[in-house]
């Protein structure tokens, strides 16, 4: 079962990938915008977190996220004029729940990752015809305080403010170097 959702998710890639409607100079484009959307709003997120982590460590930071991950994203997705989504394969928060195409990327990026293949953005068509980037997020030494292993590299205490605000998260038990989930980006209809 395992391997013909591996490869249906992978035909889905390609089929996307391969759509006539984006010349090579608009997926370049896209892609560079895509990179330059993501970056900035990894940062300002990361920033934000960072301040709260240091504030009162994690037990100030998970409120914040939880409260204001959305909203920055928010945030920049108007400042951008784009629609800006973080999702996973392991969800915390229900409401990034991945789509059809983007359940078909991450499928592809957790194949890749275990061939040890670098993962790439990829920009490609999406259901609605608009131009659509995906990139993979990869755990971070300093994500693993939330998402790592619990009694490991997280503590108990962690996981019990994170399952009081996120009681059905799935989002833990990642090491580093590990794919988090994707940034989805979402341009306006060419």
């Amino acid at each position: 079962m395992r391997s013909f959702l591996s490869i249906l998710s992978i035909s889905l890639i390609l089929f996307l990938s391969c759509q006539k409607g984006l010349t090579e100079t608009q997926k370049k484009e896209y892609l560079a915008k895509g990179k330059q959307i993501a970056k900035t709003t990894a940062q300002h997120l990361g920033g934000e977190l960072t301040k709260h982590m240091k504030a009162g460590g994690v037990s100030k930071a998970i409120p914040y996220c939880n409260g204001q991950a959305g909203p920055l994203t928010q945030e920049m997705s108007e400042k951008f004029k784009v629609a800006i989504k973080r999702t996973s394969h392991k969800l915390r928060n229900s409401n990034n729940a991945p789509t059809a195409n983007e359940t078909a990327i991450l499928e592809q990026f957790k194949e890749l990752k275990t061939t040890n293949t670098t993962l790439k953005p990829v920009v490609a068509l999406d259901d609605k015809g608009r131009p659509h980037f995906y990139a993979p997020i990869i755990v971070q030494k300093k994500c693993l305080a939330c998402h790592g292993v619990i009694g490991d590299s997280m503590k108990p205490a962690t996981d019990s403010i994170i399952k009081t605000l996120y009681p059905k998260d799935k989002a833990t038990g990642f090491y580093e170097g590990d794919l988090r989930g994707i940034w989805s980006i979402a341009f306006e209809s060419k």
